[in-house]
């Protein structure tokens, strides 16, 4: 059964809302709606009529955002070799991590830890994988739970954004891994030192984004709205549509679909 979205279409608003930091009152004015019909869409209502008054005032993709709140697109489900993916439950919310490894040389790298590690380890050892390196996306929590579980040789985040035992780098460095090349891209504004790592070399490029970007949305800018939009526009959406863009929440999906499909990136529609 595939994952659901992370986020309903009253996520996105609200999301939207707070990072141009509009009182409810000012987004009902810009909007010509009644103060009560936006917070009953802010709670869930679906009301076609405000949300497409709604989305032009949050700079928002009016159909894409309707769509999202008809339930009326799921990102193509994907399957690759060299990649796995792992749901971990952590409080309310589910988490993922990944696993990329080469085919060839059986060398892997694990990207974040979600709540628990132990499927990460368990797929390693079944597979016969060497694990070379755990990089982080950024370091919230439920991204770095378990690391202790992935007992990795080495552990690598951005300088911006330090955690305990890790290794640093300067958002551009890039490694091998096998006959892969993994480079990173500095897509902060959710975090202040968030990553997106670009992994080349298998059938599909992949861009393990952490909560950057998610299926029809994006992390919450709660370091800078403005620079998760702009670095997200800069470093993901500027790699080519097949490339698999593995989030942090919710289901795999790919840079051409959130193109079409992201409400927060109407310039693409």
């Amino acid at each position: 059964m595939p994952l659901p979205l992370e986020d309903l279409f009253n996520d996105v608003v609200n999301k939207a809302q707070f990072g141009l930091g509009l009182t409810t009152e000012a987004l009902a004015a810009a909007a010509n709606v009644e103060p009560a019909a936006l917070e009953a869409v802010k709670d869930g209502a679906v009301d076609k009529a405000v949300l497409s008054r709604v989305a032009p005032a949050l700079q928002l993709h009016g159909p894409s955002l309707i769509a999202l709140a008809e339930n009326a697109w799921q990102p193509a489900p994907v399957s690759l070799e060299g990649l796995e993916q792992f749901n971990t439950a952590f409080g309310d919310m589910t988490v993922n991590a990944y696993l990329v490894y080469d085919p060839a040389t059986r060398e892997a790298a694990v990207f974040d830890t979600g709540a628990s590690a132990a499927g990460i380890v368990e797929k390693l050892r079944s597979l016969g994988l060497t694990l070379r390196t755990l990089f982080l996306t950024h370091t919230h929590a439920d991204h770095v739970a378990d690391i202790a579980t992935v007992d990795a040789p080495a552990i690598l985040v951005s300088e911006r954004e330090d955690h305990p035992g890790a290794a640093t780098f300067t958002p551009g460095a890039t490694w091998t891994l096998g006959g892969l090349t993994i480079e990173s891209r500095s897509t902060w504004g959710h975090s202040k030192g968030g990553t997106t790592f670009v992994v080349r070399g298998l059938a599909r490029p992949v861009a393990i984004v952490g909560d950057a970007i998610f299926a029809g949305s994006m992390g919450g800018g709660k370091v800078s709205y403005a620079d998760a939009l702009a670095t997200n526009r800069k470093e993901i959406f500027s790699l080519p549509d097949d490339t698999i863009i593995a989030p942090g929440h919710g289901p795999m999906t790919s840079v051409g679909e959130e193109k079409a499909r992201n409400p927060f990136y109407p310039e693409f529609k």
